[in-house]
């Protein structure tokens, strides 16, 4: 029995041995994104650790340190983007869309199996252009197709897409994969409306939930966690970012100094590692300085995060939470710590829902403060209730994607026996993510 190699080549295959490439905007920045890849990276390791994995992903160099796989960028521009820019880049671009079409076919030629694990793969609620990854999504759903490589959508997100040609390429990706399932049913709502069949599409949480979860502490009464970002809106939102925005950092900076005049001790994370999500963290701190001169510098800390176990560290000593990046949101839900979220997708609405906290998400646009702090003290005064309902909904999303991980093996290994049981699967994921993530 012979085996295809990445490149396209062939070789002879060890008895049982599996090639599974892993597929996204991976190692790019997006804690969020690498929780998911964590999740099922933990998943394989534990369940088929005969399997080769490697990626083909947006941070190539990042996965490749962080995770111990090899990793190859997702486009062929990405060499020349730090060296060349402005109108002699465009030709080199437009190139690389042609090399792109045999670089990816060729990559997933190598296969048994690709998967894309989680993300908003086929949503458009942060601002994208078709001709990038909606473009690579199409390619792969096109090329595993031809090849027979069986391609997975795994807990994904979706929603509703304007934009013609973005919905159109994405949702070739989504009709030519061999499985699909969607991390809440609004996401699998959005593609049965986009005209994709989804009658045997399940629905499973978001794979996050299935990484390792610290040992539950109730956290300090007076300490908030607040989740940054730098929001400027949607696909749909181009012509009026800068007043989203400034709508969102100004409602922000009031509720952050509403917080620190009640007694509150602050921590601000983000989520994301590429820096732009910063920018808001020195807004809020220099708003700080300029409205309240005398105020300690140790009441508002900014905390680095660099993963998704560092988010959770981060959150760990607060009593509740406030955030805007969903999976920031995901991890203090995860905790079990009384959360709101500010919302800029319906993923964050079903999210809330499906942990019982629908009546905290605040939307981003118009964010009003003087509602996000009436908001903020019945969230406090319902913290006892809010917590135990927090924690068993999180703990049922566990099993659930247990259950996940075990048809996803039947569906893309039908020939290889689970290594691991159930429990077994469990504990090795949570030694993989242990080693991995310090």
């Amino acid at each position: 029995m012979t085996a295809r190699q990445p490149g396209g080549g062939s070789s002879p295959r060890a008895a049982g041995a599996l090639r599974v490439g892993l597929f996204g905007n991976l190692g790019s920045g997006n804690i969020g994104n690498d929780a998911s890849m964590e999740a099922v990276l933990g998943y394989l390791r534990a369940d088929h650790p005969e399997a080769v994995v490697d990626a083909l992903c947006g941070g190539a160099a990042s996965v490749q340190e962080r995770y111990g796989i090899p990793a190859v960028p997702l486009f062929w521009y990405q060499k020349y983007e730090q060296r060349i820019s402005g109108i002699p880049a465009i030709p080199l671009k437009v190139l690389g869309k042609g090399v792109d079409v045999f670089r990816i076919a060729a990559w997933v030629r190598g296969h048994d199996a690709v998967i894309v694990p989680g993300m908003g793969v086929l949503e458009a609620s942060l601002p994208l252009r078709p001709w990038g990854f909606p473009y690579a999504m199409a390619l792969l759903g096109a090329s595993g197709k031809l090849f027979r490589t069986k391609v997975a959508l795994v807990s994904v997100g979706a929603g509703v897409i304007n934009q013609r040609l973005t919905r159109r390429l994405f949702d070739a990706a989504a009709r030519l994969a061999f499985y699909r399932s969607y991390r809440d049913t609004g996401s699998r709502d959005a593609m049965q409306k986009r005209g994709v069949d989804t009658s045997r599409d399940p629905v499973y949480p978001d794979l996050a939930f299935a990484l390792p979860t610290p040992a539950y502490e109730p956290g300090d009464a007076g300490t908030v966690c607040v989740g940054l970002m730098d929001y400027h809106g949607s696909n749909d939102d181009r012509g009026r970012a800068d007043e989203i925005h400034r709508s969102y950092v100004t409602g922000m900076q009031q509720f952050i100094r509403w917080l620190v005049d009640n007694g509150r001790s602050i921590r601000l994370i983000v989520g994301d590692t590429n820096g732009s999500d910063g920018a808001v963290v020195r807004e809020i701190l220099a708003d700080l300085r300029e409205n309240r001169p005398g105020l300690d510098a140790s009441t508002v800390v900014a905390q680095p995060v660099t993963c998704f176990a560092d988010v959770m560290g981060a959150i760990q000593p607060a009593s509740s939470v406030v955030a805007i990046r969903f999976h920031n949101v995901l991890a203090a839900v995860k905790l079990g710590k009384p959360t709101i979220a500010i919302s800029y997708s319906p993923k964050h609405d079903a999210l809330m829902a499906d942990v019982g906290l629908s009546g905290f998400c605040r939307p981003v646009y118009p964010l009003d403060a003087d509602l996000l702090i009436r908001q903020f003290i019945s969230l406090e005064s319902n913290s006892v209730q809010l917590r135990q309902t927090v924690s068993g909904r999180s703990a049922a999303n566990e099993q659930l994607l247990r259950d996940q991980f075990k048809r996803l093996s039947a569906a893309l290994f039908p020939a290889a026996e689970p290594s691991h049981s159930a429990a077994e699967l469990t504990s090795a994921g949570k030694t993989f993510a242990e080693d991995e993530l310090g």
